[in-house]
């Protein structure tokens, strides 16, 4: 019996290679990807010149406030796996220089990774501190009266402990007695385990944990349903094959990179609900606001009366954020996100610190009133102007081409397209209120892509004539006007794609699509569009993954996770097909939890139903909940549990096993630039 698995979409930023690849000083590097055309280049060069890049202001922000720093920050894991290695991104360094930028980095963003580069132990404010550059994201200290209340710890155990005991060390040992979790993505609760391996037991029973309404249900079910394919699409969006190099991944625009170790998960103790109230934990009041469906389904911000400092969360951040996350993601809602951004604007208008769970903090009541309305304007802005142009009739695409920010926003480096982009978020807007259908009937029911591909390409003469005229195209840049560069590689990227999904084997398609793509990576001023571009162009060259990884670095939050999500993901993982015919019921019950539950398989649907069985059934399973979650993440085959001594069956086991054979397991593999 195979063994089963359900995805979840985090867990595949873990995969992918660890090839080791150093930069050739001319030509094609190790990797494979070609230097920068002389059009590319020059395009790079016109694109600065239209932004304030001499500025320094965020760079003396960035700085502000630094207490320590660990040299060649490192950390490691589980038989020594590197989880983080700042060292990777010296190249880019922290002495910013417009002269210095490469052709092979859109200008923008190598300022940006640059700031993102600076990192360490800083003070905000009096009682605040800051740990940035362990992590995606960052990790705040707040004092309270006896101890520590700690603000996002993290993705990882392994960088939350490595950051944590860092500040205890630089600032002094005390206790924790709160831990805040900002909002529902792993980036700000999955080191929860690193903090909790620092504190006494007598710490960790009266530990306060606060979270937004919602919070649990949200953390534990985003991934759940569609995780596969949202992870294997975050292999791109997050460059993890990816070289660190001037030609590779630079960063991911809203810090360095996810930290790759393993995750947790702790229930809040206290749930702020409705629109936020006030709290007092450890002797610091809280004036909690919540933001729901805004970046996180459950996510609020928060402000300290007695430092007048807010807490900003995600929010807002010095980028632009996603209305539609690349890896995949419900759309968020544009209009409400701006609205809360006012409301906070407002509401917390004495503050003269802000500091939020990404980048560096924001100093002055009127530069942070400045930030938050371009920000709250930025996001109005996209939406109103789609909306306008939706109605007089445009696609999705064209809107995308033509909007554009004002000047008096597009020259904010905050707004910059460093994560999200005015392109994508436009076409968010456009899908949230139209979906996918543009009206126009030859869009209703399109050839799937490589039957479209081949048509498309006998019509222009086969695969040779297409990449004959793409390479035309190609030199033909070189020609173009700066701002019409990109342009031209994309069209040519449309060619060749036709191609090789045409003849995946045509290798002179593969090698002027890759070579294309990677043009297209270095104008990208998103690090997100980036490492799409260029992921794609390396698995031209190299090939997709051989495997995912094991869902067992998932398994603390497993255990946190409600049971019925996992009958949810079983669901999605019936092959319904091979189930027509097949009618089965299947009980499960869970001794440790003291619950039932009925899995019942019928019209080549499986649903569940909760509490003992009502009709006869064709096996039931009498598991421990912790048994069950190892045979979820791989640690434990089910025909090997099924005949030891760790559960019991009874009815049928040949029909219990016909069943989980109808569930298909998810590799995570499967092609994106290819069929």
């Amino acid at each position: 019996m195979r063994r089963f698995y359900l995805g979840l979409g985090i867990l595949v930023l873990l995969a992918g290679c660890d090839e080791s690849t150093s930069v050739a000083e001319s030509g094609v590097d190790a990797a494979g990807f070609t230097p920068p055309s002389a059009a590319t280049v020059r395009a790079n060069r016109a694109f600065g010149e239209r932004l304030p890049l001499s500025d320094t202001t965020d760079f003396d922000d960035a700085r502000r406030g630094l207490i320590a720093q660990i040299p060649d920050l490192t950390v490691t894991g589980a038989e020594d796996q590197t989880v983080w290695h700042m060292p990777d991104y010296a190249f880019i360094g922290t002495q910013f220089d417009p002269a210095q930028i490469p052709g092979s980095v859109n200008p923008s963003l190598w300022r940006q990774e640059s700031l993102n580069n600076l990192n360490g132990l800083f003070k905000v404010a009096e009682g605040i501190y800051q740990l940035r550059g362990f992590d995606l994201a960052n990790m705040t200290l707040i004092a309270g009266k006896t101890g520590w209340i700690v603000v996002d710890p993290l993705t990882s155990a392994e960088t939350a402990e490595k950051a944590f005991r860092f500040a205890q060390e630089t600032l002094g040992a005390k206790p924790v007695r709160a831990v805040i979790f900002t909002h529902s993505h792993i980036d700000h609760f999955g080191g929860i385990d690193g903090v909790l391996a620092t504190l006494s037991d007598e710490e960790k029973a009266h530990l306060t944990v606060v979270a937004p309404e919602g919070f649990m249900e949200e953390a534990t079910s985003e991934n759940i349903i569609a995780g596969t394919a949202m992870g294997r699409r975050a292999i791109y969006m997050y460059g993890r094959r990816l070289p660190r190099s001037e030609r590779g991944h630079v960063g991911s625009g809203l810090g360095k990179s996810p930290a790759f170790g393993t995750f947790g998960l702790l229930a809040p103790t206290v749930s702020i609900r409705g629109e936020g109230d006030t709290r007092e934990i450890d002797g610091v009041t809280f004036q909690f606001m919540n933001v729901p469906a805004s970046e996180a389904p459950a996510e609020f911000v928060f402000y300290l009366p007695q430092w007048k400092a807010f807490c900003g969360a995600e929010l807002v951040s010095h980028t632009q954020h996603n209305l539609y996350t690349l890896r995949g993601a419900k759309v968020r809602d544009a209009l409400r996100w701006s609205g809360y951004i006012d409301t906070a604007r407002v509401r917390f208008a004495e503050a003269d610190t802000f500091f939020g769970s990404h980048h560096w903090p924001v100093w002055g009541q009127s530069t942070i009133q400045t930030f938050l309305a371009g920000q709250r304007d930025t996001y109005r802005y996209i939406h109103d102007q789609t909306v306008r142009m939706m109605n007089a009739g445009a696609t999705p695409n064209e809107i995308a081409e033509q909007l554009e920010l004002p000047a008096s926003l597009g020259q904010s480096f905050a707004n910059r397209d460093y994560y999200g982009t005015v392109r994508h978020n436009a076409k968010a807007v456009y899908q949230y209120y139209m979906g996918w259908f543009t009206g126009n009937p030859a869009m209703l029911d399109p050839l799937p892509e490589e039957e479209a591909a081949q048509r498309m390409v006998a019509l222009m003469g086969g695969v040779d004539n297409v990449v004959a005229e793409a390479q035309r195209r190609f030199d033909d840049a070189a020609q173009a006007k700066p701002e019409a560069v990109g342009k031209e590689y994309r069209w040519v990227a449309q060619l060749l794609n036709q191609a090789v999904f045409a003849d995946p084997g045509h290798q002179a398609a593969r090698t002027l699509l890759a070579a294309t793509y990677d043009q297209l990576g270095y104008l990208s001023e998103s690090a997100a569009w980036r490492d799409f571009y260029l992921t794609g162009a390396y698995e031209l060259r190299h090939g997709g993954p051989d495997k995912g990884i094991s869902p067992a670095v998932m398994k603390h939050i497993l255990l946190q996770t409600p049971v019925e999500r996992f009958f949810d993901s079983m669901a999605v993982s019936l092959k319904g097909p091979e189930a027509d015919g097949k009618s089965l019921r299947i009980g499960i019950d869970f001794t440790d939890l003291q619950q039932q539950f009925v899995l019942i398989l019928n019209n080549s649907v499986l649903r569940y139903e909760v509490g003992p069985p009502k009709d006869e059934v064709n096996a039931t399973l009498h598991i421990t909940h912790t048994l069950f979650v190892d045979l979820i993440v791989g640690q434990a085959g089910l025909k090997e549990t099924l005949f030891g001594d760790q559960l019991e069956v009874e009815g049928s086991t040949i029909d219990l096993l016909s069943f989980f054979r109808l569930l298909q397991k998810p590799e995570g593999t499967f092609a994106l630039v290819e069929p």
